[in-house]
């Protein structure tokens, strides 16, 4: 480590929202040993997105100075699901989904920690406890004490369901903190409460509480709902080349001076013109990912199809039958729409084929005709059509 405790402390906590408690993480930093660092995900989704990568850069920087990340894959904890920023019960995943879905989680981890000095668990290894030790747990908060929770206390009030076993959820977490014995846990400011509460759960098993950095929350493609794969906004870190380009380059202008602090921080000048500095930024997040090379192919392939209003290279093929082709029925059978969606696309001018406008009356073309012709809906969505 080549900084002082001080200039770590500062350097790390800089686009931080909360170092609790206040001044706990220089003092940590100035003790002769390198500092576990904890983060837990829970794998409730196969993918790991451009919002958890905000965290997991800041393990990063712990890293790069010397600390040991500590990721916990909450196998177990995924199946009573975290109710964090939740107005309902999260619906139960079946246990093989989420064993899949933790392998994947750890390699696309790696995308951005250094491997060798990430020390991976699953909390399996621990929750899977006897009866006599869950009630221990149990006493170490009360139910008035985690009622706290603004996400609890509202759904209490609306008279929303709240299970046992949510309620449960945070001394879950908490007792990961236990068990690897962290320094520092790390999530989003909708984590707070429950990064909190792992000290109390700690102190109950004689640990000393860990200190807690909490980060920003990235929001989705839409610039306003968190980055989610329920609200279906996201980008994620194993998405193709041309999507990780074509989704960045659709985020709102609005959006990305946030994006250019979470994701690329000092990486690249965020004061060039908003279509310069997003082309640049789409740039820079698909190489993180996906090389250089793959990025400007990507970009050409976001030119060819929005700049040049040209055709992608490799387009899926549509088989047609009969002589005579009524267009509203192939529309509706090649990219999943109704009959009724079809003809209003058509009516609005925007149906195309071969690049060309279709009008309303052609509605019934000759198959021939159609044979090799290259049909479009939109800006994106494309089908060769072929004779059977």
């Amino acid at each position: 480590m080549t900084r002082s405790p001080g200039e770590a402390a500062r350097f790390l906590l800089r686009n931080a929202v909360d170092a609790l408690p206040q001044g706990a993480l220089e003092k940590q930093l100035e003790r002769d040993r390198p500092l576990r660092v904890k983060l837990g995900i829970d794998p409730t989704a196969p993918d790991i997105h451009l919002g958890h990568t905000v965290v997991l850069r800041k393990l990063r920087e712990f890293q790069d100075l010397g600390h040991t990340v500590v990721l916990i894959v909450g196998d177990y904890t995924g199946r009573v699901g975290d109710p964090s920023g939740r107005s309902q019960l999260r619906p139960q995943l079946e246990a093989a989904e989420i064993d899949r879905n933790a392998e994947t989680y750890q390699q696309q981890a790696f995308t951005v920690l250094h491997r060798e000095r990430t020390e991976v668990r699953r909390n399996s290894e621990w929750l899977d406890m006897p009866m006599e030790d869950l009630f221990r747990l149990a006493r170490t908060a009360t139910v008035a004490q985690l009622l706290e929770r603004d996400d609890f206390a509202k759904r209490y009030g609306a008279g929303e369901p709240i299970s046992v076993l949510e309620l449960l959820y945070p001394l879950l977490q908490g007792y990961d903190s236990v068990a690897v014995r962290s320094d520092v846990e790390l999530g989003g400011t909708d984590q707070k409460f429950n990064l909190l509460l792992a000290r109390d759960v700690q102190q109950a098993y004689g640990v000393e509480p860990q200190s807690v950095l909490t980060m920003p929350i990235l929001p989705g493609t839409d610039g306003v709902q968190r980055m989610s794969k329920t609200a279906g906004n996201y980008i994620a870190v194993t998405d193709p080349p041309e999507e990780v380009f074509g989704k960045i380059m659709r985020v709102p202008d609005a959006a990305m001076s946030l994006y250019y602090e979470l994701l690329l921080e000092d990486e690249l000048d965020a004061s060039r013109p908003a279509v310069e500095s997003k082309r640049a930024m789409a740039r820079a997040l698909t190489a993180r990912f996906h090389g250089e090379a793959a990025a400007e192919v990507a970009e050409a392939h976001f030119d060819r199809l929005h700049v040049e209003r040209a055709a992608p290279d490799d387009v899926d093929e549509f088989a047609f039958s009969g002589d005579t082709a009524h267009l509203p029925a192939v529309l509706a059978d090649a990219f999943g729409i109704s009959r009724s969606e079809a003809r209003r696309l058509i009516d609005q001018g925007g149906v195309k084929l071969n690049g060309e406008p279709l009008a309303n009356g052609e509605l019934d073309l000759p198959g021939d005709q159609l044979d090799g012709a290259l049909l479009q809906i939109g800006k994106r969505r494309f089908k060769r059509l072929r004779k059977a």
